[in-house]
């Protein structure tokens, strides 16, 4: 088996014996990394004054990371600017929040080239590279130029825009083109895909063959490869000692309530104020149901360097302030709204004390949150997943409680669905979720697009 190297922006080091509180991308990458052996590489977090291409290798729980330093402008310009401020709202099809600024595809340009002279030299012959995410789109075209001749993928984790947003980036085209120096290109929906094709073909005169995207003398796979959790060590993380006191915990803080939970990075795209707008509706709505619920937020901060993610946190304080103090009584607040981060063990002990997990974005490559709560589930007794439609995830998981989180009464209408719901119904729905959740895991994932792209060295040589 060849080995595999993964590039992308970050790169988690893990510690031996833990397992932090990292998001669903970098766990599943170090589980994919943990069964086919290879290198990580990315960028380590950390700022120098002048930039070297020096290399920090790490080795932990079976990882082994090669990560560089960037200069400040580095990170304000391609982190900061276009990944955050440009690519990220315009994959989620928020134009009204995307900027625009030459400098900031400056700098995206120039981490790339960063990126491809440094790696180089540490990829072997028959390595397979897997280049990861928005970040990173040109890279793939940058390492061609400076030789590379490997097996060359590349997975986008958000949405892929339709054509008429995308459009309005100035560079557009000259980013699209960049995803054909690569072989195999996935996407974690049929939505997205088609999105990638209807680009493709209207814009760039390409044609699709099921799989087979050509655009010129250029051929490259295009594929749905849907991201999954490391199932069994998350069911495992859910009956642990940490997972226990977590869950203990929960139940002695909701004294007897219904515990509703909602687990998010701090981000416009997870919907988080038209989710507190919609437990406000349920409240309004449902008198008699005030005082026998309570609904925790856990929602760790991101970007805090870029104005919009502050503009978010002071709005989620003040609504969540204005709900608490029209509801809450002597015994009881509404909305217990945290921002900080956990980890998995005592986050899987959270999501099995509560009855009703609110996963709902307004837009979501994926979402693996979703499968988190259902992998941390007593089988006996699960809660329910209500789930917005415009997450990835929606796509797998029909027996979810789906959900349009633009509609503050269609949230009340979910909850109640959600908190009534006979056992019976909820362990059917259950067993249906934690059946696909099992099947198509994070290896099955990673099996999938490696498979692909291993066939493409079979397909040159036919």
């Amino acid at each position: 088996m060849s080995r595999l190297v993964v590039i992308s922006n970050r790169v988690a080091v893990p510690k031996q014996g833990e397992s932090g509180n990292q998001g669903g991308l970098a766990v599943a990458l170090q589980s994919a990394l943990r069964q086919h052996g290879g290198l990580w590489f990315g960028w380590s977090g950390e700022t120098t004054e002048q930039f070297t291409g020096t290399i920090h290798d790490a080795e932990g729980a079976g990882i082994t990371t090669a990560t560089i330093d960037l200069e400040e402008q580095d990170i304000e310009e391609y982190y900061n600017g276009f990944a955050n401020r440009t690519l990220w709202p315009l994959f989620h099809y928020r134009i009204d929040l995307t900027e625009f600024e030459r400098d900031f595809e400056g700098g995206y340009q120039r981490v790339n080239q960063r990126f491809a002279d440094t790696v180089a030299p540490l990829i072997e012959d028959d390595d397979l590279v897997w280049v990861h995410d928005y970040h990173l789109i040109p890279l793939g075209k940058k390492l061609r130029e400076g030789g590379l001749r490997n097996r060359l993928g590349f997975f986008l984790h958000t949405p892929w825009p339709p054509t008429r947003l995308l459009t309005a980036l100035p560079s557009h085209r000259k980013l699209v083109e960049s995803l054909f120096a690569y072989d195999v290109v996935g996407f974690h929906t049929e939505d997205w895909l088609d999105s990638f094709h209807h680009y493709v073909t209207s814009l760039m005169g390409g044609t699709v063959d099921g799989t087979r995207v050509t655009v010129g003398d250029r051929t490259i796979c295009a594929i749905i490869a849907p991201i999954g959790i490391d199932t069994a060590e998350f069911e495992a993380a859910a009956t642990s000692d940490e997972a226990r006191f977590a869950r203990e915990r929960m139940y002695m803080s909701a004294t007897g309530r219904s515990l509703i939970v909602g687990v998010d990075r701090l981000d416009y795209s997870k919907g988080l104020r038209q989710r507190f707008l919609g437990y406000e509706r349920f409240l309004a709505s449902q008198p008699e149901r005030r005082g026998l619920t309570s609904f925790l937020q856990i929602a760790p901060p991101s970007r805090e360097k870029v104005d919009t993610y502050q503009e978010i946190r002071a709005d989620l304080d003040a609504l969540s302030g204005r709900i608490n103090g029209e509801y809450a009584d002597i015994d009881w607040t509404p909305i217990r709204y945290v921002n900080r981060g956990y980890p998995r063990q005592d986050l899987a002990g959270i999501f099995r004390a509560a009855r009703v997990a609110l996963v709902t974005p307004l837009r979501d490559g994926m979402n693996l949150v979703a499968k988190e709560y259902v992998a941390a589930q007593d089988p006996e007794d699960p809660g329910v997943l209500v789930l917005s439609v415009f997450a990835g995830a929606a796509e797998q998981m029909k027996d979810a409680v789906l959900v349009n989180p633009y509609s503050a009464e269609e949230m009340a209408d979910a909850l109640v669905t959600a908190l009534t719901m006979p056992r019976e119904e909820r362990i059917r729905r259950w067993q249906a979720l934690i059946a696909g959740v099992r099947e198509q895991d994070v290896f099955w994932w990673c099996a999938r697009f490696l498979d692909a792209l291993e066939a493409v060295k079979e397909r040159e040589m036919a």
